[in-house]
């Protein structure tokens, strides 16, 4: 293991991750299980800088946790956990936020857009979450972190930290690079293709879950928004038709041209009840683990106990780290 280079990432729990979540991210990290040392977390703590209702967050944490094992996630390779069992990273958040510029954290992009969203609910975690998404990554001296656009910024904070730190003190923290992914597919939004597929949409039949069922797969599929050309093509003038076409290849391994061919002449129906049947085959066998995960809560307690004391260790090691060059005392017991 140690020979590996260590990967962190942080997943909120919002619960339901569409295929746009699975084709761009997930079934990357599938792949990265065997080449790195992974440690993958279910970010409760980010989750509550907007408000929760307990219990939800409670069973979306767990259905995360099963949807990722579902996807092919391994707890024998990779570590997987929930960040608030490891105490270490709201530790390190404060040490780090004492180091963070309030101007650092006024220019962050996403801070700008949920202000604009949540006059009612600015809170002061909202503005200092990157501080803690920074702890989140150094804690375990990860050499990269999958990021996509929208968190570059944040990655880009967690690096001038790790500099910082070690310019202050003396080299503690690895510096982390990104990690762009090789494959990463950005899947729009089925009915507004310019914009990339997510939970948050409005109109729910922008967006399929990986646990849908194939019912309402073939409704949301069916009602995606095409075009007056009629014709099946990989075109940026037909944003809608290129996204399916994107979707059925990431499904079925088929290339976008010979997905365009085998359509020709054919209307958009048949090729909506085609796409709709290759998404329902590519997610049963994720479904049908996902759920069987569900009904065994104590299997997946289990994997997320191993996961916090393996997390815990590294993350220990590096945080008395952090505390002695700080100036701390050391606890004795």
């Amino acid at each position: 293991m140690g020979d590996k280079k260590v990967i962190f990432s942080g997943v909120q729990p919002s619960g339901d991750l569409t295929i746009g979540n699975y084709l761009g991210a997930i079934r990357n990290w599938v792949d990265l299980q065997d080449e790195y040392d992974c440690y993958y977390c279910i970010v409760d703590l980010h989750a509550i800088t907007v408000p929760q209702v307990a219990k939800d967050l409670r069973r979306r944490t767990l259905e995360v946790l099963a949807q990722y094992m579902a996807a092919g996630l391994d707890p024998e390779k990779v570590t997987l956990f929930v960040q608030s069992h490891v105490s270490a990273h709201a530790e390190l958040a404060w040490v780090l936020n004492c180091m963070t510029y309030m101007g650092e954290l006024n220019r962050m992009t996403q801070f700008k857009e949920k202000s604009r969203k949540s006059e009612a609910n600015l809170n002061a975690g909202l503005f200092t979450y990157p501080a803690l998404m920074a702890s989140d990554i150094l804690l375990y001296q990860a050499n990269a972190v999958p990021v996509g656009d929208d968190q570059k910024q944040h990655l880009e904070l967690a690096r001038d930290l790790a500099n910082r730190f070690n310019n202050r003190y003396s080299d503690t923290f690895k510096i982390p690079e990104p990690l762009i992914s090789k494959v990463g597919a950005r899947i729009m939004d089925l009915q507004d293709p310019t914009s990339k597929m997510s939970k948050s949409s409005e109109n729910e039949n922008g967006y399929i879950l990986i646990k849908d069922d194939p019912k309402t797969i073939k409704r949301k599929i069916k009602r995606a928004v095409t075009d007056s050309i009629g014709e099946v093509n990989y075109s940026d003038d037909q944003p809608g038709i290129k996204n399916m076409i994107t979707i059925y290849s990431k499904f079925s391994g088929e290339s976008y041209e010979e997905i365009v061919n085998k359509y020709k002449g054919e209307g958009y129906g048949k090729f909506k009840g085609d796409l709709a049947e290759v998404i329902i085959e590519g997610l049963r066998p994720v479904r049908e683990r996902f759920e069987e995960l569900m009904s065994n809560k104590d299997y997946l307690e289990n994997v997320y106990n191993e996961g916090a004391k393996k997390a815990e260790r590294v993350a220990r090691k590096t945080l008395s780290k952090v505390y002695r060059k700080t100036g701390f005392i050391k606890r004795k017991y």
